[in-house]
């Protein structure tokens, strides 16, 4: 059967992730497409020569199984509907509201395709609750490009990348003390630093920190975060889901008064800090080390780089397979017509059953 694929994102950091999802479903002859319903998710997709414009365009397109890197997904739209997330659960709030936000049930997929053990029991909980949806585990297509990993050797003029999230709250791009500190650095030629910054932070912030480029600061402006993973000896931080997707290296990670403790990560709190636990991080503590393997093997356990084809495969099967034990999905009336609202498409076309084509013999 000659399958069609869509590609459903909103924002330029999804690009990523459906880029080895693309890059699989081409290697096996199958059409493959990409829609964003937002402007900075369009602009990102310029330079493909596969995409749809319009919704218009998406609903004829028909696609037979959807691959979504964002929140939520037009109901109307024929095909499959998976999840395939747009980061990891980046444990940024209290527990309980961690939790709500990253393991929310919006009402619109057929099929989570999980991270890892621990995102797997999270939506195996929420399918006990809501059981009109498969919870399969299969991996993240975004980390493919890491692997295999090759082992960093130590230098005396280590680099360190900088990522920070946009909210104000926990955002160390806010921070004047930790920029001052930071240039500072950055002229004392001990450390080469690499940077990015989310892409929905001020314009005004990125400016300030761009102004430290030299000869051992270089800002990036890109959301192809894996290139400047490989490049770096540690990660200073803040709350960014980044962390999570540079701890699968095994490389230590410094973070800037983040919500938690966590014992895979060096937390500080204060910028005159931050040179000493550089120097600490960079040492490659053991204890540090096996506390981060203890929590990848939870959050990653996928090192063959092979994520996106058990996610096209996972699909596949599941676009066959009998659902009769699936409840239809909640009639979510505000959501569906937010979506029809924002996208300007108003029809009552709706895939309130499960996205099923049985193979004749």
């Amino acid at each position: 059967m000659q399958y069609k694929f869509l590609i459903y994102i909103s924002y330029s950091y999804a690009v990523p992730i459906g880029n080895p999802l693309e890059q699989e479903i081409k290697s096996r002859g199958f059409s493959v497409k990409w829609f964003s319903d937002l402007e900075d998710g369009k602009k990102a997709l310029q330079t493909k020569n596969n995409i749809l414009h319009s919704i218009k365009d998406v609903v004829n397109y028909e696609p037979h199984i959807v691959l979504v890197a964002t929140n939520d997904v037009p109901d109307f739209i024929s095909g499959l509907k998976a999840q395939v997330f747009h980061g990891f659960n980046a444990q940024k709030r209290p527990e309980s509201k961690n939790e709500f936000s990253h393991f929310r049930i919006r009402g619109f997929f057929d099929l989570y395709c999980t991270q890892g053990p621990s995102t797997t029991k999270g939506f195996k909980a929420q399918q006990k609750k809501h059981p009109h949806f498969e919870v399969k585990e299969t991996g993240w297509s975004k980390v493919d490009p890491l692997f295999p990993i090759v082992k960093k050797e130590k230098n005396n003029f280590p680099t360190i990348m900088i990522a920070s999230t946009f909210s104000k709250r926990l955002s160390l791009a806010h921070n004047f003390d930790v920029l001052s500190t930071i240039k500072k650095l950055s002229r004392s030629g001990k450390y080469n630093f690499i940077m990015v910054l989310h892409p929905k932070l001020p314009v005004e912030i990125k400016e300030k920190w761009k102004s430290l480029n030299g000869n051992y600061f270089q800002y990036y402006d890109t959301t192809d975060l894996i290139p400047l993973f490989k490049k770096a000896d540690i990660m200073f931080a803040d709350t960014t889901s980044a962390i999570q997707e540079f701890l699968i290296q095994q490389k230590p990670v410094v973070t800037y008064l983040h919500t938690f403790d966590h014992k895979y990560l060096i937390n500080i709190e204060t910028p005159d800090a931050i040179e000493n636990t550089f120097d600490e991080a960079l040492s490659y503590p053991q204890n540090l080390l096996e506390n981060i393997d203890t929590f990848i093997n939870q959050l990653h356990p996928y090192f063959d780089g092979k994520s996106s084809k058990r996610v096209i495969d996972t699909c596949i099967s599941f676009l066959h397979e009998d659902k009769s034990h699936l409840k239809n999905k909640p009639l979510n009336l505000i959501r569906k017509y937010k979506i029809r609202k924002r996208l300007g498409y108003f029809t009552l076309n709706s895939y309130n059953k499960p996205f099923t084509i049985k193979l004749t013999d």
